[in-house]
C-alpha cells in the first residue's frame, strides 16, 4: 500500500491527561462503491458498478502507543455492506482520559459463525461469508461500449490494518486525539478501486480493467477467480500495465494479484493510511 511519513502531531488546543472523551468509528464506502467508478478513473475507459461489497470488520483496536495495552477494543466482529449508502456505526469507546493515542489498528478477516450483520445485511448475505469462510465479497458489472462483463469473487484473506494515521484537523495525524468532553469521528474507509489497481505497492498505480475482461476466456460474460488464475501475470503486455508486485511473494497469476489487491482497501480517515500486515 501507499504510505507517508507519520507526523506525531497533536491537534491545538488538546489538553493532555484532562477530563474525559470519546472515539467513534465508522465505516463508509465512498462513491466509488455506493455509486459507480466511472470510466474517467480507468485507464482503458471501463466503468464498474458494485451490486454488493460485503466486509468484515473486527479488532479496532486504541492504544497509547504501540506495543501498549489496548485502551478500548472492538467487542465482536460485523459484517458491512459497502454499498449501502452512507457511513455505517462500527464502535464507540466512551470515557477515556483526553489525551492522543497514537496507535489505532483494525482487522478484515474471514467471518466467524457469530459475526454480527449490521443494518441491510441479510441473513443470506451473512451465511456466504460465514459458510465460505470469506473476509470480502463483491458482486458487480464492468460495461464499456457496448461489453458487459460480471463478477462475484470471495476472498478469504485476513489482513490487519495497522499503525493507521490519517487527516486531523489539517495534519497527518498517528490514531487518534481524545478531547476533554469530545468525540474524535473516525471513518474506517473502504475504497472500491483499490481491486482494479495494476501494482500492489507502487503510489502511482493505474486503474484497470482490460486484462481482467480479457480473462472470460469462455466468453459467456462472467469472469471467475479460476479464469483469473489462468492468466499469467508474465504473458501481460507491458503496455497494458506493469503488475507489479513490490515485495508479496508467490504472486504469479492474475487471480493471485487481485487477492493481493484485496489487502490493500482498508484506508483511515478517508485517503489516510495503515500498515496492510497478512495474518
Amino acid at each position: 500500500m501507499k504510505r507517508f511519513g507519520i507526523v506525531l502531531a497533536l491537534v491545538l488546543g488538546c489538553a493532555a491527561d484532562e477530563g474525559e472523551g470519546s472515539v467513534s468509528f465508522s465505516t463508509y464506502g465512498e462513491p466509488f462503491i455506493e455509486q459507480e467508478i466511472p470510466a474517467s478513473e480507468f485507464e482503458d475507459g471501463w466503468t464498474v458498478k458494485y451490486g454488493k461489497f460485503l466486509v468484515v470488520l473486527s479488532d479496532v483496536s486504541i492504544a497509547e502507543t504501540e506495543g501498549a495495552a489496548p485502551v478500548a477494543k472492538m467487542p465482536a466482529p460485523k459484517l458491512f455492506d459497502m454499498h449501502l449508502p452512507g457511513p455505517k456505526p462500527v464502535f464507540t469507546a466512551g470515557r477515556l482520559p483526553a489525551k492522543a493515542y497514537t496507535h489505532v489498528s483494525y482487522v478484515i478477516a474471514p467471518a466467524p459463525a457469530a459475526v454480527e450483520p449490521a443494518a441491510g445485511v441479510s441473513d443470506a448475505d451473512k451465511q456466504r461469508m460465514v459458510s465460505n469462510g470469506y473476509s470480502l465479497y463483491v458482486e458487480a458489472t464492468a460495461t464499456k461500449g457496448a461489453e458487459t462483463k460480471r463478477f462475484a469473487w470471495g476472498f478469504q484473506t485476513a489482513t490487519l490494518f495497522d499503525r493507521c494515521e490519517g487527516p486531523l484537523s489539517g495534519k497527518t495525524t498517528p490514531g487518534v486525539v481524545v478531547t476533554n468532553g469530545g468525540t474524535d469521528q473516525v471513518e474506517l474507509t473502504v475504497h472500491g478501486d483499490h481491486l482494479f489497481y495494476d501494482d500492489l505497492q507502487s503510489p502511482d498505480a493505474k486503474v484497470r480493467f482490460d486484462n481482467i475482461a480479457a480473462a472470460d476466456a469462455n466468453g459467456d460474460g462472467e469472469i471467475t477467480l479460476d479464469e483469473l488464475a489462468a492468466v499469467k501475470l508474465a504473458a501481460i503486455p507491458a503496455a497494458n500495465g506493469p503488475y507489479g508486485t513490490g515485495s508479496a511473494p508467490g504472486i504469479y497469476d492474475l487471480r493471485a494479484f487481485v487477492e493481493g489487491l484485496s489487502r490493500t482497501v482498508g484506508h483511515f480517515r478517508g485517503e489516510g493510511e495503515c500498515f496492510a500486515v497478512p495474518r
